[in-house]
C-alpha cells in the first residue's frame, strides 16, 4: 500500500510538472536571455527543466546588468532581457518594450560574517556609501578601514538601493565595483572589512545580511512593507514576444515556476 501511494504521488508530481511545461509542446528553436544578474540562478533551474523535457529547445542566459539587457533587447540582439528595475518611459518607447514582471526581490546590505555588526541606520548607510564614514571605529567597532563595494551604474541592484535605501544620497567613486550579485557575494565573503549590497535571492550564509533601521531584510517584511528596499524582477521583449519567449514567461509565472522563484528567495507574482 505504501509503495502504491508513493507511486501515485510521483505520478501526480510528474503530471503537474508536465502540465506546467506543456506550453512548450510543438515548439523548438533558440531563446537568448541576458541582463540583470539577480535572476540568473533561479532561471537556470527553470531552463534546465525546459531543455530536459524538450531537447529541440535551446535557451541561453547571461548577465551584464539590467541596463545592458535593456539596450540589447531594444536592439534585438537578444530575445528577452532580465531587468531588476522597471524601464524608464523613454526606454520603453525607444525599444518598444513589453514588460512581464514575475517576482519581487529585496536588496540587502551585506558584510563579512566575522564583522561584529547587525544593523545600520539610513544615515549611517548614507555616510558609509558617500565616503563620509571610512573607518569602522566611527560605527563603534575597531579602528579598521571600511572596504566599500558597489555595482556598476548599469546595475538595477545599485540603482534601486541608491533610490530606496540611500534616498538618492551619492555613492563614493572610491567604492570597489563588481560586475554581478554573485561576484559581490564572493568579494564580501573573502574580505573581513567589506560592506556591499546584494539581491536577497543571491545572498547565503557566506555573507551577513544587516538590518536597516532595525528591520530585517526578509520575505515576510517585504510583503508587509516594513522593509521597502525591494524591486520587481522583469522579463522584457522588444515588441510582442515570440511564441517561445511567451512560453518561457508563462512557465516562470506558473505554479511550478513560482516554486522555483520561491526556492531562490524571491516572491513569485502572476499578473
Amino acid at each position: 500500500m505504501k509503495k502504491l501511494l508513493l507511486t501515485l504521488i510521483t505520478l501526480s508530481l510528474t503530471f503537474l510538472n508536465a502540465s506546467d511545461l506543456k506550453v512548450f509542446e510543438n515548439l523548438k528553436g533558440t531563446l537568448n536571455i541576458a541582463g540583470g544578474t539577480a535572476h540568473i540562478k533561479c532561471e537556470k533551474e527553470a531552463i534546465k527543466n525546459i531543455m530536459r523535457k524538450y531537447p529541440d529547445i535551446t535557451i541561453s542566459i547571461a548577465g551584464g546588468g539590467s541596463g545592458i539587457g535593456i539596450k540589447q533587447v531594444s536592439s534585438k540582439i537578444i530575445d528577452l532581457a532580465n531587468s531588476g528595475r522597471k524601464p524608464t518611459q523613454k526606454e520603453i518607447k525607444n525599444g518598444d518594450l513589453k514588460l512581464f514582471r514575475f517576482a519581487i526581490d529585496g536588496i540587502g546590505v551585506i558584510v563579512n560574517p566575522k564583522l561584529n555588526i547587525d544593523s545600520l541606520t539610513t544615515k549611517q548607510l548614507q555616510d558609509i556609501f558617500s565616503g563620509k564614514i571610512t573607518n569602522f571605529k566611527e560605527l563603534g567597532l575597531s579602528n579598521t578601514p571600511i572596504n566599500l563595494y558597489t555595482r556598476d551604474e548599469s546595475s538595477a541592484t545599485r540603482k534601486v538601493f541608491w533610490k530606496r535605501a540611500l534616498k538618492k544620497s551619492p555613492i563614493s567613486n572610491k567604492a570597489r565595483v563588481v560586475s554581478s550579485n554573485a561576484a559581490m557575494k564572493t568579494a564580501i565573503s573573502k574580505d573581513e572589512n567589506a560592506i556591499g549590497i546584494i539581491s536577497l535571492g543571491v545572498a547565503n550564509d557566506s555573507v551577513k545580511l544587516l538590518n536597516i533601521n532595525g528591520v530585517k531584510p526578509t520575505v515576510e517584511n517585504i510583503n508587509n512593507d516594513s522593509y521597502n528596499v525591494a524591486r520587481g524582477l522583469y522579463l522584457l521583449s522588444s515588441g510582442e514576444p515570440s511564441k517561445l519567449a511567451s512560453a518561457y514567461i508563462s512557465y516562470l509565472r506558473s505554479n511550478e515556476g513560482a516554486k522555483i522563484v520561491s526556492k531562490y528567495g524571491f516572491i513569485p507574482i502572476n499578473e
